[in-house]
């Protein structure tokens, strides 16, 4: 069982200490002003920065904590706890200087030594972040580090106010890594001294952003309060932010119309129609695909035929525009709209010829050659299938759609829904068949998502495992010819949907409800809300 699982488990039963923040330090005074009540989803699995892989505890630690660079409100990467920071002619020495006086929410000092610290705490093979390989699998010595040998990693403080970070190879977006929340800096005594519970506890949960956890009441909220030692708390107006941990999207949407919340993004479906046109229902663009995973180790998913069969079946121009009543759009490709190529052109458009890989209408005669093909004319001898799910938003009508589609080809769809905190460790543990799965982009390059299905990669719950795109990754990462790295990327997305190593269904968009009265907040392309600097107009 993976430590984050065990961190689930203690948070159901943590009590009293979690709603203790006023015994945190980090806040020798409690702050005042306004405070703004949002939703962005139920409880989160963690807000380690390290252990996280979903957007809603995403946004949360985005609110905490603060990385060396940051994203700015126009997507450009921007200072954070680094003032300024330069590369290397070859591009392989990147050196972060850090702001004077920088403190962690407790008061105490921090300095390029934490860096070094959460940064080797991310490749060490007992934490087990998801995200190890695709944030720092370009740094030298990684290799060595993932496998235990931490001090290998070539991250170095220079002295308390530099961080020097040595590649093995060249990467144009390690800018974009270093603004990334897995590498955010955590307080290497606190961690030590509380394991696991650190980042469940808000007496412990010491951070460096904006904001710090006061209160924790786990299936209730998470109140953040203003850090006053943020170096740039002056310009952080709200007196705190309450997370409301709400799963069902209807009791988010009654807590919107009574103003107990500001802003929901679990909306339900069923209202979308009375809503369009209303100025504070909001429908933006994010870059990430909504797709299905297959579990390639359990028979019939290791069948590329079976695998054909099911994708070809599914008409997504349906799913999007009328059983996602338009909020999402129909996904032909695995990389859709907002991925950027190497010329700043979109990867999407130089894919396949211009030509989407896959129809947007089902393909029942394509589905049933498959099928056939494989051994199973029109089903037959098919076992039943088993597909999982969390219920919110769109899951459950699209697995209600599935089951309808898939009967058309004769075959059997039983659906299992799952809470959300054990949804996501269940399908990374490949306890599952076929799992409800996407993907929104944490950086615009397409490496982002493509790796995801690199065959060592954390995040990879299908466990695909294909030698000749693991090849293809592999060149991206090691050219620093910008059209070499261009043609490898789509060399990789050639090879995995010509294998259907998963069914892209729908290209995300974000919806959600939010108040006239919030003021300076956005909403960026990477599904997040940023608050640290809004207002509530009186």
């Amino acid at each position: 069982m993976k430590k984050k699982v065990i961190s689930m488990l203690l948070a159901a039963v943590m009590t009293v200490s979690m709603v203790s923040g006023t015994v945190m330090t980090a806040a020798a005074e409690e702050s005042t002003g306004k405070e703004l009540s949002v939703q962005v989803g139920p409880d989160p699995e963690t807000i380690d920065p390290a252990l996280n892989s979903a957007v809603d505890g995403g946004n949360m630690i985005l609110h905490a904590f603060e990385c060396l660079l940051t994203i700015d409100q126009e997507g450009k990467i921007a200072p954070g706890q680094a003032e300024t920071w330069e590369t290397s002619e070859d591009g392989l020495t990147w050196t972060f200087h850090l702001r004077d006086g920088l403190k962690w929410s407790d008061g105490s000092d921090l300095t390029a030594n934490d860096f070094v610290y959460s940064w080797k705490r991310v490749c060490d093979p007992e934490v087990a972040a998801p995200y190890a390989e695709t944030v720092l699998g370009m740094v030298e010595g990684f290799d060595a580090a993932i496998e235990g040998d931490l001090d290998a990693l070539a991250v170095t403080a220079v002295d308390d106010k530099t961080l020097e970070v040595k590649l093995a190879t060249p990467c144009p977006y390690f800018d974009s890594l270093a603004a990334f929340a897995t590498l955010s800096p955590v307080q290497q005594a606190t961690v030590e001294a509380n394991g696991d519970a650190w980042a469940i506890d808000a007496a412990t949960y010491i951070s460096n952003g904006p904001f710090y956890v006061s209160e924790w009441v786990p299936g209730s909220h998470i109140t953040m309060s203003k850090n006053p030692n943020y170096w740039n708390a002056d310009a952080v107006k709200l007196g705190s932010i309450k997370w409301n941990l709400i799963e069902d999207s209807n009791a988010a949407y009654s807590a919107y119309q009574n103003g107990e919340v500001m802003m929901i993004k679990d909306v339900p479906t069923e209202e979308i129609p009375s809503l369009q046109g209303n100025e504070e229902f909001h429908v933006d663009p994010i870059i990430g695909t909504y797709y299905i995973s297959f579990n390639l180790q359990k028979e019939p998913f290791d069948n590329v035929l079976v695998r054909k069969a099911l994708n070809l079946a599914v008409d997504r121009e349906y799913v999007a525009n009328t059983l996602m009543q338009g909020t999402y759009s129909p996904a032909t490709n695995f990389m859709g709209p907002g991925w950027k190529d190497t010329d700043g052109s979109d990867f999407m458009d130089n894919a396949n010829g211009g030509e989407p890989y896959i129809s947007a209408t089902a393909d029942i005669e394509g589905a049933l050659a498959a099928l056939e093909e494989a051994g199973y004319p029109n089903g037959e001898g098919l076992p039943v299938l088993h597909y999982t799910t969390n219920d919110a938003g769109y899951h459950k009508a699209v697995a209600e759609y599935l089951q309808d589609a898939w009967k058309e080809i004769g075959v059997t769809l039983e659906v299992e829904i799952v809470e959300w905190s054990s949804f996501t460790p269940m399908r990374r543990n490949g306890e599952f068949e076929i799992a409800r799965n996407g993907w929104v982009g944490d950086y615009s390059d397409p490496s982002n998502q493509l790796e995801l299905l690199y065959s060592t990669n954390g995040n990879n719950d299908g466990k695909y495992s294909n030698a000749d795109f693991d090849a293809a990754i592999d060149a991206s990462r090691s050219t620093t010819d910008t059209a070499e790295r261009s043609a490898a990327l789509h060399q990789a997305e050639d090879i995995m949907m010509n294998d259907y190593a998963c069914l892209p269904l729908a290209y995300y968009n974000d919806f959600w409800l939010q108040s006239s009265k919030i003021t300076g907040s956005w909403h960026s392309a990477y599904g997040y809300w940023h608050f640290m600097y809004a207002d509530i107009a009186e």
